[in-house]
């Protein structure tokens, strides 16, 4: 049979390496996609180091995936081979659990992940569910698509439902992976955006992506700036820094809302200092919503 490689995980904790496999075969229910590009997101560390339970080794990682459809199993009638599709973290849901009936897939009790439940996009072919596939324009750059299937939707449904509106003050605060887009999105939404990076030499890379205004935290309290402005209805915090998003509570308005999106560490060690603002709110990449942590409202 015809061979392919991947770049897979021997076992929790071992490095990469380069395998040959055969080209898998889709069963019923599911697609074959020959992989044109797969970006790396820091949750592969995950597979990498078997921090997810339940995880069979070797295992392929990979759930920012761009490609085109190879191949159809018995029972898909929504896919057809050379369409174009992506696959992100969401791998597909049993639809019969309390969650799928309610309409909540993200949650399902079953749920299966790319790159974890099975082989994801770090080789030259992946099998997926056909309802953990996702249409893809073929405008779309393949490299450049790749990672809006999991950073993209992360910032996305992050400010979809932030609350904030055309001309509110929105600040993403990190311009990495994930603060890159979400200064994008913000700028297509209407926002007016204020972009926190550390150090000055992120500041012509945040306006070319659509920042209205840049505020170096190494060089000043980026909570006082956005109070200057206004105050921020709404913080995209996306740097996994406990003591850098804590840092900028103050510099939300009132009933402005914080959105973390790499929350680990976060601490409330004073409620009475967060009255006023809507919410305290959690982004879960895993989700089509994002959900809630801890909520002052205003009185």
């Amino acid at each position: 049979m015809a061979k392919m490689k991947v770049a897979q995980v021997p076992k929790a904790g071992a490095d990469f390496e380069v395998a040959e496999r055969e080209i898998p075969q889709p069963g019923t229910g599911e697609v074959r996609i020959r992989v044109q590009a797969c970006g790396v997101c820091h949750s592969d560390v995950l597979t990498k180091e078997g921090g997810w339970p339940g995880i069979v080794y070797p295992r392929v990682p990979g759930h920012e995936v761009a490609g085109v459809i190879d191949e159809v199993g018995a029972g898909v009638t929504r896919w057809k081979k050379g369409q174009r599709v992506g696959v992100g973290w969401h791998g597909g849901q049993d639809g019969t659990c309390l969650a799928c009936r309610r309409g909540d897939f993200a949650n399902c009790a079953n749920l299966e992940i790319s790159g974890i439940s099975f082989d994801g996009g770090y080789g030259e072919y992946m099998v997926a569910p056909g309802e953990a596939v996702a249409a893809m324009p073929e405008s779309l750059d393949a490299a450049e698509a790749a990672p809006l299937l999991c950073a993209g939707i992360t910032t996305f449904n992050a400010l979809r439902h932030s609350g904030a509106l055309p001309g509110d003050l929105v600040a993403v605060q990190g311009i990495g992976g994930l603060g890159h887009l979400g200064i994008q999105f913000a700028q297509k939404f209407g926002y007016r955006v204020a972009a926190i990076g550390r150090g000055p030499e992120n500041a012509v890379l945040a306006r070319q992506l659509g920042a209205n205004e840049y505020i170096d935290s190494a060089a000043t309290s980026a909570a006082a700036e956005l109070k200057k402005l206004g105050g921020a209805r709404v913080i995209l915090a996306t740097a996994p820094s406990a003591k850098a998003m804590s840092s900028l509570f103050d510099g939300l308005g009132m009933n402005g809302r914080m959105m973390a999106e790499e929350p680990s560490g976060l601490v409330l060690r004073d409620p009475d200092r967060f009255r006023g603002y809507a919410a305290l709110r959690r982004v879960d990449r895993r989700a089509p919503h994002d959900r809630e942590v801890s909520a002052g409202e205003s009185e």
